[in-house]
Order: structure tokens, then C-alpha cells, then sequence
């Protein structure tokens, strides 16, 4: 078999926006996807933030077949039998251009791997690769299904568990804690229905997450996204916080504590449950990064470790786009030169370090690092709902004043060392 230009491993954003630069660039490209199809495997909230990634592939944001644009931010503070929740939307995101979108992946997929096909590009599910080729200590294609495919260029995009880059020594096994769990359940409802309990006009959606009891003290959170006519609704759990928890809950008892609840029972009332799925999703951010190049190869997307959880928002899809396309740009030029070395390939990662997408990555490098706390689960949600407990709460006794009632809480939840050290941690974001 003569060799391909490139061999994109994985069918999602950061492989088919690959593909579909370089097989506009006119290159020979395919894409092995070991799903059923593009997109079915994928299990994201999802949300998508359009804004940075327009200049990246125009055309496809512009088409893409989005759910709704987001409209209205909410943040759900829960305890064990108390929440809080505080919304926030302004009315510049309800014209264009907007700001994000939510998005069913198994839908936007296939869509975009129908236009990268369009462009020329093999698309070809089924296919999961099991191992590389190797000439002159160089990446040099795949093994896929027992078939040697020779390439001039591998793009890894094959999820954050990437065992491409660990075939090419780009990095090593991920620790525990730099992996998480998602659990995600999409409820069909109708349109007017969501609308209408939401608040919102025809083609606007609302973005929900929730902190708090929802995880029982472990890192993690949940998410309610409205769609056109459904709902993702799902939570994340940190792996090492599940494997230290004592005593030990099952992930999925804990999915359904969340759905039980008053605060996301009341959206889903009425609604028809119709998909169930879960996902390893990285945690890591930029300081579980591999190594992004060798020679032969490129590594994008989440196998590149693009994830980042800012806490009241998460973020993975823009930067899977935008990698996957400066991934086709440096390999673009590799080819033209006739040069897939290491030092060739290296333009991948100038042309990263320039980009929104590592420049937020070092932005928020130390997020995890916050976001890891405990105290963020349990005290302060605790604090918020006793707080206004104190507040709201009329009894036969005489009312003590606000600032009285907010010092009360303070004292018993953040006014202490373990306070002030989170105060510390915090300014690092």
C-alpha cells in the first residue's frame, strides 16, 4: 500500500477538524474511527463556545446543526436537604453572533463528517487502530484491524486515554486523579415544553451546573444543558476521589440521587428518558499535557489533554477544534517541505503556544489544583444555604439582624485556618 499523506486516529472534533483542513489543503487523508459512526461514542455535556474557534473553520460554525444558543447561565448550589441557585443572562447573547451553543455530539458528528468527506477525505468507522508503524525511529502509519497503513503523518485524536502517544513514548499512563466519570442521560421533550419552563424564546437555551451534596463530598458537579427537544442532564466524578471515598458509592446510585432531586426532578418532569451513557474525561489540564509531537506524529484534541474545567464553566470542544486544525496546518507544511521530523512537526506547537488555546490552558493551570479541595464540595455549600437558612428563616424568636446572621455563618464555616488557606489556593486562578 503507498503511503497516505495522513492517518487521523479518532473520528471527533479535534480529528475530523484535522481532516477536514488538510483534505481541503488537497492532501490524502483518512480518518479510522472505531465507533459505530463519528459522534457515537462521545458523551459530552455539551456545550460549545463558537467565539474562539470562528476564524478557525468559519464555514462550519456558521452551518453546524447546533442545538440552541445559550442564553441564560445557571449555578446550583445544593446541600444535602437546602440549595441555593443564582442565574445570570444579558442580552447581547440573544443576537448575533452568539456565544455558545449547546450540541448532541452523535448529531454534529456524523453532520461534520459528511463535510469532511464532501472535502475528500475517507472517513472510515469500525476501524479502531491497535498499534503504530515505525521507519528510521520515526512514526511512519498505523496497524488497524491486523492491515498495515503507511503514512507520511499520524494525528492521534483518539480520546484522553490516547494509547498513541503512549505507543510513542509521549507520555505516560495518567494517574487516577487526573481522569474523571462522566454520566450523562438525554431526556426527550418538546420544544414548547422546554421553553416554557425554562423562560426562554424559540432557539434559546439555558446552561445549568450544579456543585455541592450532588457528589457527596467528591470532586466533580452536575451539568443540565436544554437542547432542541431534550435535555442532557449528567454528572462528573473525579476517579480518585471515588476510589478514596469511604464508604464506597456506586457512580450510578449517585446519578440517580441527582435526577431525584427537587432542583432537576422539576425539568425533566414528564420527560422521556432515551439515551444513557458514560465516558472517561480528562481532568488532568496543563500540567498532565504529553508531549505533543515526534517525528511522524502529532497529538490533538483530548489525547493532547485539552480539557479545562474553570468551575462554573468546562471547556473541551473549541480547544479540540482548534488543535485539530493547527495539528492539519503543521502537517501541511511538514508535507509540502517533504518533512515529518520532530523538529518539522514542532511548528504544531509554536503555533499552539500563539493560539486562545494554551494561552487559557496556563491561564488556568492551577484550576485543578483549587477545584480538587474538598471543602468546596461540603463547607462552602453548607455555608451558602445556612447562611440564607439564617436569613429567610421566621420564628417565634426575636430576628437577629443580617450582618449578625451572615458573621454566625462565617465563623462557623470560613472564618478559621483551613478558610484562610483556601483563600490562598483560590488566588492562584
Amino acid at each position: 500500500m503507498d503511503k497516505l499523506d495522513v492517518v487521523v486516529v479518532g473520528g471527533g472534533l479535534a480529528g475530523l477538524s484535522a481532516a477536514y483542513r488538510l483534505a481541503a489543503a488537497g492532501r490524502q487523508v483518512v480518518v479510522l474511527e472505531r465507533g459505530d459512526a463519528p459522534g457515537s461514542k462521545n458523551v459530552t455535556g455539551g456545550r460549545i463556545y463558537v467565539q474562539p474557534i470562528r476564524e478557525f473553520l468559519p464555514e462550519i460554525v456558521a452551518d453546524a446543526p447546533f442545538e440552541r444558543h445559550v442564553v441564560r447561565e445557571v449555578l446550583t448550589v445544593m446541600d444535602d436537604d437546602a440549595s441555593a441557585q443564582m442565574e445570570y443572562g444579558h442580552g447581547k447573547w440573544r443576537s448575533e453572533p452568539h456565544m455558545s451553543y449547546t450540541v448532541l455530539r452523535a448529531r454534529f458528528d456524523r453532520w461534520f463528517s459528511e463535510k469532511v468527506m464532501e472535502k475528500g477525505a475517507f472517513v472510515i468507522p469500525g476501524r479502531r487502530v491497535d498499534d503504530l508503524l515505525w521507519e528510521d525511529g520515526r512514526v511512519a502509519g498505523v496497524v488497524a484491524g491486523g492491515e498495515e497503513i503507511p503514512a507520511h503523518i499520524v494525528i492521534a485524536a483518539d480520546g484522553a486515554l490516547s494509547f498513541m502517544a503512549e505507543k510513542a513514548g509521549l507520555r505516560t499512563p495518567l494517574k487516577p486523579e487526573n481522569y474523571a466519570l462522566a454520566i450523562k442521560e438525554v431526556y426527550r421533550i418538546d420544544p414548547a415544553a422546554i421553553e416554557d419552563r425554562f423562560g426562554l424564546g424559540q432557539g434559546e437555551g439555558a446552561a445549568n451546573l450544579f456543585m455541592g451534596s450532588v457528589t457527596r463530598g467528591m470532586f466533580g458537579g452536575g451539568f443540565l444543558y436544554t437542547n432542541q427537544d431534550s435535555l442532557s442532564v449528567g454528572i462528573v466524578l473525579g476517579m480518585r476521589s471515588q476510589i478514596d471515598a469511604r464508604p464506597q458509592v456506586e457512580s450510578h446510585e449517585l446519578m440517580d440521587a441527582f435526577t431525584a432531586r427537587p432542583e432537576v426532578a422539576r425539568w425533566i418532569k414528564g420527560a422521556q428518558l432515551e439515551e444513557y451513557s458514560a465516558h472517561i474525561i480528562s481532568e488532568a489540564g496543563a500540567k498532565g499535557m504529553p508531549a505533543l509531537c515526534t517525528g511522524g506524529m502529532l497529538v490533538a484534541g483530548d489525547a493532547a489533554g485539552f480539557s479545562l474545567n474553570m468551575g462554573v464553566t468546562v471547556r473541551g470542544m473549541e480547544f479540540a477544534i482548534a488543535s485539530g486544525v493547527l495539528a492539519a496546518e503543521a502537517a501541511n507544511k511538514a508535507l509540502d517541505k517533504g518533512d515529518a521530523s520532530k523538529e518539522s512537526l514542532s511548528l504544531y506547537e509554536r503555533l499552539l503556544k500563539e493560539s486562545f488555546a494554551m494561552k487559557d490552558m496556563e491561564t488556568f493551570r492551577h484550576s485543578r489544583e483549587v477545584l480538587e479541595n474538598p471543602r468546596l464540595f461540603t463547607v462552602y455549600p453548607k455555608f451558602i444555604c445556612s447562611l440564607l437558612e439564617e436569613i429567610f428563616t421566621i420564628t417565634e424568636k426575636p430576628k437577629p439582624g443580617l450582618y449578625g446572621s451572615a458573621k454566625k455563618a462565617a465563623k462557623k464555616y470560613l472564618l478559621n485556618w483551613e478558610g484562610f488557606k483556601d483563600f490562598l489556593t483560590l488566588r492562584k486562578m
